[in-house]
């Protein structure tokens, strides 16, 4: 027992003064050198199996290099991080997430190794089925957030589970990009796509928290002004119930609300499968009969072509409101801005 203890307080040491000249090679400016030694000990300790020692390397290394401004070799030592959580087994992702964020943040966006990272991160923490752990989504997002990409950043709180953060984004997402009358839609898409992500819980945080501190609604909800914003509060009670006929007749209810976006009814399509047993439609496009839901789907895309509704249309097609590219801009004084996508939920 003694033994070992000696044993590992040798390592440790070992590895002290290791770190200690790398740091020390940086410092000097001797980036080359520094890089081939921290491959060295990755392959070293790679075949000793040592990954609790090689992790912790490699995470500080690359923080190092990219702080340095090295990116190649930074971001090259938190790929090989990467490649030791997955061939280590590593499940710690609330530990780990964190970290990962961290070196992904100081990887510049202008080099292809950003993209790399980003996706092997992902497929680590997807390792159990999921689509990368939330806490992993959480921190990323905040990223992206800090880097005004809002595009990435919604997309990955949609991922996570804070519900508070994803309605920050929102308030500010659409208080930048949005028009006055889209106040309802932004927060109306994150939450239908939530539900169709089986994330209830965050839809409800979000919902709540956005509808509490969004400036331009009136605090005294619900019943809210919005008719919108009514539609989505029914809902999320009606998901409580489970009943058929509740969804059913609210869809119905809100009829012209949810037409302002074609998207909503594939959406509720899905939210119907989900929560309310309702069957798969028949046909690919999911518009077709099938089921209680299937008539109203039917009846609901046919009046979509109508003349009347042609103002609803235009405001639907200028209400994507979720997915602006990383170039957008604020409104110009002209009243043009850039069109805002819709964000892939697979």
């Amino acid at each position: 027992m003694a033994s070992q203890t000696t044993t590992t307080t040798t390592t440790a040491r070992g590895v002290s003064r290791v770190l200690e000249k790398l740091e020390n090679s940086i410092k000097e400016g001797n980036y080359y050198e520094a890089h081939q030694m921290y491959r060295t000990l990755y392959f070293r300790y790679l075949t000793q199996k040592k990954y609790d020692e090689l992790m912790d390397l490699l995470s500080k290394g690359a923080l190092l290099f990219l702080e340095n401004d090295q990116q190649g070799s930074g971001a090259d030592l938190g790929i090989l991080l990467l490649d030791v959580l997955e061939k280590s087994e590593c499940r710690a992702y609330a530990e780990w997430s964190q970290q990962l964020s961290k070196i992904f943040a100081k990887i510049s966006s202008s080099i292809p190794e950003r993209d790399s990272f980003l996706a092997k991160a992902i497929r680590w923490s997807s390792a159990d089925g999921i689509h990368g752990h939330p806490m992993l989504h959480q921190n990323l997002a905040q990223v992206f957030w800090n880097e005004k990409n809002y595009s990435q950043a919604r997309y990955h709180y949609l991922h996570s589970r804070d519900g508070q953060g994803c309605a920050r984004l929102l308030i500010e997402l659409q208080s930048s990009h949005g028009y006055t009358a889209e106040v309802d839609l932004f927060i109306a898409q994150a939450v239908l796509q939530f539900l169709c992500l089986r994330n209830k819980s965050t839809a409800n945080q979000t919902f709540t928290s956005y509808t509490q501190h969004h400036p331009s609604i009136k605090k005294n909800g619900p019943p809210y002004l919005l008719p919108l914003l009514n539609f989505i509060w029914f809902l999320l009670r009606a998901i409580e119930s489970q009943k058929l006929a509740t969804f059913t007749v609210l869809c119905e209810q809100y009829e012209p609300s949810i037409r302002r976006d074609p998207c909503y009814v594939q959406y509720l399509d899905k939210i119907g499968q989900i929560f309310f047993g309702v069957q798969p439609p028949p046909t690919p496009s999911g518009a077709g009969g099938g089921g209680l839901f299937g008539n109203f789907l039917q009846s609901f895309l046919g009046g979509l072509g109508d003349d009347d509704d042609e103002s609803d249309e235009s405001e639907s097609s200028s209400a994507r409101t979720h997915r602006p590219s990383a170039s957008s801009s604020s409104t110009s004084s002209s009243g043009n801005r850039k069109p805002i996508e819709n964000t892939e939920l697979d």
